[in-house]
């Protein structure tokens, strides 16, 4: 049974225009030049260059004859295309099911190419080989092997319909394990440890007797003593292998230069690339005064086309009888919109930036101007948000992928942001300044008795910071710190 019926409902829609702002205001300095340069690639109607005010008095002289002929010379059906659905000249011109695709470039051999290379140059049996390029297809960016050997053997069998005894993928993993970076192709951190220190006792490039026992002994730990090594039970190794402690220092010395991640030694990373970070504020003091700059390639110059303007006028103005000039003058006043909404939208981009930046700069001006993180005062997003009177999702995409080149070096501004804390006195302290303190009292102990978590906590309650064990513990692993027992160092 049909049934109609009426209804209120109230919906808050963004329109085309608050959607390209808002995602070119997540956009870093460097992927903002790439999509300008996409968007200019797109649209004709958009040039770099410097806007001119009087354009619009140009504009409404292209009717003489003077712009006629020059219209005249322009052939505007090269911007013509027939095969082109209408929906993609519309304003918001992308479907739900327009893939949104990027092309990432890379140079270089990867890590599993320079592996396969290697494979290529050693005397194996055909069957090995092909075991070894499967192996290496299994293992991860760090050089590990982190499957098990039966799991390959049933992938082989039910997938490529090739039967293997694990014998034989044992001998392809050892000659995986003799490749370079030494290391590749362990199945754990001790296995990738032991093949590194090994294969520099066999090598024998250091004729040092007293290198060559350390690296002996290192070799005695790792194999058989490892689980003692991994939580530093120092003098329980020293008990078990009756050596003192300088020799327990030189052998730990040769295992602490071994690279627990043999995958990452190459000059690139298997599947990335190193990222360059390009500053999208520049703050200097001058005279003891703070002074903030937009990045200037933050800051393009971009204009509307005077031809695509003068294209639009004459359109307009003249007599459009047939469907062919109605469609060339939609096609000119979409290209031309779309210009000016992009172009509006990088000018508001920028004017939120700055506001935004300018806003942080004023309320951690102390720290700006000293460099101490002590004086980093506490602010979170909704402080910021109301102070420049915008959203907070606003300041959260500014924040999240913006930095600020500052005399003490390049940030990212989300690292300014902090929740409060408050002393003995009453006072609000930010817990940077919290993480500062705590940072430079485990630096300063002693690392033959580091200082537990417990500790710790009555240092900063000793310097007036009520702060709780658990917390401590929290911002210890904030920091990347280990535990106590892990920080344990011989003298």
């Amino acid at each position: 049974m049909l049934k109609q019926s009426l209804q209120q409902k109230l919906l808050q829609k963004l329109s085309p225009q608050q959607i390209q702002l808002m995602k070119l205001l997540q956009l870093p300095t460097t992927e903002l030049e790439v999509r300008i340069k996409e968007e200019l690639e797109a649209n004709p109607a958009l040039e770099e260059g410097q806007e001119k005010e009087e354009w619009e008095d140009e504009a409404k002289e292209v009717a003489d004859d003077e712009g006629s002929e020059a219209l005249d010379e322009f052939d505007f059906d090269e911007y013509l295309d027939d095969e082109t659905p209408d929906y993609r000249l519309s304003a918001q011109n992308h479907g739900a099911d327009i893939e949104d695709k990027t092309i990432p470039f890379s140079g270089g051999a990867t890590f599993f190419e320079r592996l396969r290379d290697q494979l290529g140059l050693l005397d194996v049996s055909p069957d090995i080989r092909g075991f070894s390029e499967h192996i290496i297809g299994n293992l991860d960016e760090a050089g590990y092997l982190r499957r098990d050997l039966e799991s390959i053997v049933n992938d082989l069998a039910f997938t490529e319909g090739i039967s293997v005894e694990r014998e034989a993928l044992e001998e392809a993993l050892a000659v995986i394990q003799q490749l370079d970076p030494a290391g590749v192709g362990a199945r754990n951190l001790q296995e990738c440890l032991v093949l590194q220190l090994r294969r520099k006792f066999e090598n024998g490039s250091d004729s040092k007797l007293v290198r060559r026992l350390s690296q002996r002994l290192g070799l005695e730990i790792l194999e058989h003593h490892f689980e003692s090594f991994s939580k530093k039970h120092y003098s329980r190794i020293q008990k078990k292998l009756d050596i003192d402690e300088e020799s327990l220092r030189d052998a730990l010395n040769e295992i602490t230069q071994l690279n627990p991640k043999p995958g990452n030694s190459g000059s690139e990373s298997s599947r990335g690339s190193a990222v360059q970070i390009v500053p999208d504020f520049l703050l200097s003091i001058e005279e003891n005064e703070l002074r903030l700059q937009l990045n200037q390639r933050n800051a393009p110059e971009l204009r509307i086309s005077p031809m695509y303007k003068e294209m639009m006028a004459t359109y307009a103005s003249g007599a459009k009888t047939n469907a062919q000039q109605k469609d060339a003058l939609a096609f000119v006043k979409q290209k031309v919109d779309s210009a000016k909404w992009f172009v509006d939208a990088v000018v508001q981009r920028q004017r939120t930036l700055t506001i935004t930046m300018q806003a942080i700069v004023d309320r951690q001006q102390a720290y700006f101007i000293s460099g101490d993180e002590t004086d980093l005062r506490p602010m979170i997003l909704k402080d910021i948000a109301d102070e420049v009177k915008m959203d907070i999702s606003t300041v959260s995409r500014v924040a999240n992928s913006k930095y600020v080149q500052t005399p003490y070096g390049t940030f990212l501004l989300k690292s300014f942001f902090s929740e409060s804390l408050t002393t003995e006195t009453g006072e609000e302290v930010s817990s940077r300044e919290v993480k500062k303190i705590l940072e430079e009292a485990i630096e300063s102990e002693d690392k033959r008795k580091p200082l537990s978590d417990e500790k710790l906590s009555k240092v900063l309650n000793d310097k007036g910071y009520n702060i709780a064990r658990r917390t401590v513990a929290k911002y210890r692993e904030q920091l990347g710190l280990p535990v106590a027992r892990l920080r344990k160092e011989l003298g």
